[in-house]
């Protein structure tokens, strides 16, 4: 599976709260046929790992010298055990089978287990994820949703107003409550939003050991990511057919290409010859043609100006 392609799977699953050797972490996890992704965090720093089936084989054969099985032969077994763990099912990563110890800035998670009998052992070495990562897959959720949940906060007070305008109009009407224990006061945005502040934000930051989201939070953050992953792959899609778009729009536009085709009756093209070039190019195209000369008139030919007088025959002639 490509690159892009298993971002994308990784950023439909969901962040969970998992615990391996007492430490809190969030987890994401993606488990494909003989190929796996996972991302950790403790929200001060955030590791990945990603292992394809050559990989896999090669570190299989690394820490287990006598195993001479297939990926997919042991894969499934890894899964098994694995993911029960990664994924918050297994209370405290079952210590017996997972060991997490930190290293040069990395995380190590080993795993032991039995495979036929025989010790079968495995290490997710993570390193640190780079920061478009963590913003794809961590902060714009993130971001995103605590834009809706504002929106949200905003619908949900002008409702509020709204109903105490509707109950302050049963009362003028002479409406009586039938319980006194039902009487509320009007909604009023500011002074909730003060107390919100001043009240309810110091107690859940006192509980910041909590990490990971709760089943609407999470709901929440599956729509967001659903979301952005139809539009990444209809932006893929627009920009996977705009380079032709783009050619033919521009074949389309050249005006050499105007120019190529058929020329305009009655119009000439001047390709940078001048008069005499082009009197000799039409001379030398028709080669086969008689040329028509008119003979200049000689001197003795030519009519005189003027008639001249005949001399008179008279007697003395």
């Amino acid at each position: 599976m490509e690159r892009d392609a298993v971002d994308g799977v990784l950023l439909d699953c969901p962040w969970v709260p998992v615990c391996i050797s007492g430490s809190q972490l969030l987890a994401k996890t993606w488990f494909g046929d003989t190929a796996y992704r996972i991302l950790l965090t403790d929200l001060h720093s955030v590791w990945e790992e990603e292992m394809d089936t050559r990989a896999i084989q090669d570190r299989a054969q690394e820490l287990n010298r006598r195993l001479r099985a297939p990926v997919h032969a042991f894969f499934s077994h890894m899964c098994e055990v694995a993911h029960p763990c990664l994924s918050g099912r297994v209370e405290d990563g079952g210590a017996l089978q997972f060991s997490l110890n930190h290293h040069s800035g990395d995380i190590n998670l080993k795993l032991k287990s039995e495979l036929a009998g025989v010790p079968f052992y495995w290490e997710f070495r993570c390193t640190p994820a780079p920061v478009a990562l963590v913003c794809s897959q961590l902060v714009r959720p993130l971001l995103l949703m605590s834009r809706l949940l504002q929106r949200q906060v905003g619908q949900l007070g002008v409702l509020l107003a709204r109903k105490d305008t509707e109950l302050q109009d049963y009362r003028d009407n002479g409406a009586v409550l039938s319980r006194e224990r039902l009487q509320t006061e009007l909604f009023e945005e500011q002074s909730y939003r003060e107390n919100f502040l001043t009240q309810t934000v110091p107690q859940v930051c006192a509980r910041q050991g909590g990490l990971g989201f709760d089943s609407e939070l999470q709901e929440l953050y599956s729509a967001v990511t659903s979301y952005g992953n139809t539009n990444a792959r209809k932006r893929k899609i627009s920009e996977r057919h705009a380079p032709e778009e783009d050619e033919t729009t521009t074949e389309d536009r050249d005006p050499n290409h105007a120019a190529s085709g058929t020329q305009p009756p009655g119009e000439e093209v001047n390709h940078g010859l001048d008069q005499g070039d082009r009197d000799r190019t039409t001379d030398s195209e028709t080669p086969n043609e008689e040329k028509t000369t008119v003979p200049m008139a000689t001197a003795a030919d030519r009519p005189s100006a003027r008639p001249k007088k005949k001399k008179a025959k008279g007697l003395f002639g």
